[in-house]
């Protein structure tokens, strides 16, 4: 926490000097051109209350005094202050420079610190201004110049983005409904799919088809609300097993594979299940033909092989009908329970998307592109992964947003196989249950420290990829500096903008990376998760085609270039 450098009040002057004391003379005003950059550092955080430190750059001509006007958008509040005067009035902010720091050379920086508090968020203001001119990162005259001004200087890039290099289609992100227990809350839902202050972004939910028609209500309103309140949200329903009667084991749990003269049976079940939804008024975009065909569990499961299942998207595929089937979900991407279907003309023609979990696919050497699957035109999709190593023997951690084991194992493990999906050219990354201590918003599980529905420090990362990075927009490549090495980042062209996801798993910030963007950019928005920070707003510098930014050490950023 940092210590509280002057009294406690809302008006306060006092502190070291941190500007530059260069002396200068403003020109007059028929020659003088204003511009400015504002650099906002939260550089620590506590429940309730933060400190920051800020720093204004003078791109325009000399200043010899300067104002400083923001605004916050979720009611905090400024507490003490140092090396500057500060007045808040509601959101708006006021800070003006003391005595020995008012004057800024061009090109040189002031700078000041104060804390604050806050309630539920504490993101970064993005309206600076500086004498009442909007700090952009450039220069407005004040006066029509008598000379074109020359195009500032382009620094050496840190990250250079190639649009012309295109890769795969974003289906999206997202996470599973309690396929056995209770569904989602409206306003839980809304957390996890909305685009929102706290809210998640995710765009794809999953949901089980349970073998009992009678269940299939349970999960409608959550689905509903995915649909509605979301942003281009897609649902992907999986079964687990079909109805005991149909399998050899005649049980719902331990496999058993179902009999061959029920395939067109469990077709039509399928079948009902998408068209119930429909008349619910839910869409079902994908319905897969099962959830781990190779996993034979004492809980509701059903064995295939491979070649079962190329034989039932050959001869029933089609009577799934208003949706696209998926095959095969197998529990480390195994390629023999998808390869016979896709090497199937009539059933690679009935199955629009290949599935797979991620447990164990890494150390079998497929965390990396299906070319079988790119030649065919079918995305894939990782629909499935779990895991919560960091609770050990059940610690209560999860609902402490600064606790570092927590961190590491979302930075290090979730975050890191999020991007590594990216980079295998697959579409879709499904984690599992939304609603878990270990996931995004919490449970309430008492054990583990959890509230129901409150949000969790890995929902806030995995947001740094499904709220940015939406269905439809296309990976695209890049190009690092030795400077960005310790950087794994992936970006991606959609909606009219480029968004670059960066982790930086390594122990130190790379300040002042410079991306370069393959069109001038008129708008940069960063934002970074980090065991201090969750989806918070942060500076970002424009200068015609590039940007710069601050990679904090061990965190996960997210930066939307507009053009």
């Amino acid at each position: 926490m940092r210590k509280p450098r002057v009294t406690s009040t809302v008006l306060l002057s006092a502190g070291v000097l941190l500007a530059s004391t260069t002396v200068a003379v403003a020109l007059p005003a028929g020659a003088a051109a204003a511009g400015c950059a504002v650099k906002y550092t939260v550089s620590s955080q506590w429940q309730g209350g933060f400190g920051a430190d800020v720093t204004i750059t003078n791109l325009g001509d000399p200043l010899t005094s300067w104002t400083l006007t923001w605004s916050y958008s979720a009611g905090q509040t400024v507490t003490q202050a140092w090396n500057a005067t500060v007045t808040q009035n509601g959101a708006a902010v006021t800070a003006r420079n003391v005595s020995y720091n008012g004057a800024i050379a061009t090109n040189g920086t002031a700078s000041f610190g104060f804390n604050g508090g806050w309630t539920a968020a504490n993101p970064a203001p993005v309206d600076f201004a500086v004498n009442g001119v909007a700090c952009t990162g450039g220069t407005t005259p004040t006066s029509s110049p008598t000379t074109s001004p020359s195009a500032p200087p382009s620094a050496t890039p840190d990250i250079t983005v190639n649009t012309a290099t295109r890769y795969q289609t974003v289906d999206g992100f997202g996470a599973a409904v309690s396929i056995w227990g209770s569904a989602w809350s409206t306003a839980e839902t809304q957390t996890l799919v909305g685009l929102g202050a706290n809210q998640f972004g995710l765009s794809i939910v999953r949901t089980g088809v349970s073998p009992v028609s009678s269940e299939w209500a349970t999960q409608v309103n959550a689905l509903k609300t995915a649909k509605s309140y979301g942003s281009g949200v897609k649902i992907l329903a999986s079964p687990w097993t079909a109805p005991a009667a149909w399998k050899t084991n005649n049980s719902r749990t331990n496999g058993g594979k179902l009999k061959t003269d029920y395939y067109d049976d469990y077709a039509n079940h399928l079948n009902s299940y998408v068209q119930y939804m429909r008349g619910q008024g839910v869409t079902v975009d994908v319905t897969s033909v099962q959830n781990e065909p190779d996993w034979h569990p004492d809980y509701d499961s059903m064995d295939w092989s491979g070649t079962e299942l190329r034989d039932f998207a050959r001869d029933q595929g089609a009577k799934v009908q208003n949706t696209r089937l998926m095959v095969a979900e197998a529990v480390n991407l195994n390629y023999g329970y998808t390869d016979p279907a896709l090497n199937d003309a009539v059933a690679r023609d009935n199955i629009g998307y290949i599935g797979g979990h991620l447990y164990g696919t890494e150390a079998a050497g497929r965390l990396k592109d299906y070319p079988l699957a790119a030649q065919n035109g079918k995305p894939v999709w990782m629909t499935e992964w779990n895991l919560h190593a960091a609770d050990g023997s059940g610690s209560n951690i999860w609902g402490d947003p600064a606790n570092q084991t927590v961190w590491n194992e979302t930075l290090d493990d979730i975050m890191r196989t999020v991007h590594r999906s990216m980079e295998s050219n697959w579409s879709a990354y499904i984690w599992w249950y939304g609603k878990r201590f270990y996931s995004f918003i919490g449970d309430g599980e008492a054990a583990y420290g959890t509230t129901a529905g409150v949000p969790l420090k890995r929902g806030y990362a995995f947001s740094q990829f499904a709220k940015y990075v939406r269905p439809g927009y296309q990976r695209v490549a890049l190009a690092k500096s030795t400077k960005a090495s310790p950087l794994e980042i992936t970006a991606y062209q959609g909606g009219g903008k480029i968004t670059l996801v960066v982790l930086n798993r390594s122990a130190g910030a790379v300040n002042d990376a410079v991306i370069q963007a393959p069109q001038n950019i008129s708008r940069a928005d960063h934002y970074v998760t980090s065991l201090n920070a969750n989806a918070a707003s942060q500076p970002a510098t424009v200068s015609g085609g590039q940007v710069t930014v601050d990679v904090p050490a061990r965190s996960i950023s997210t930066v939307v270039l507009t053009p």
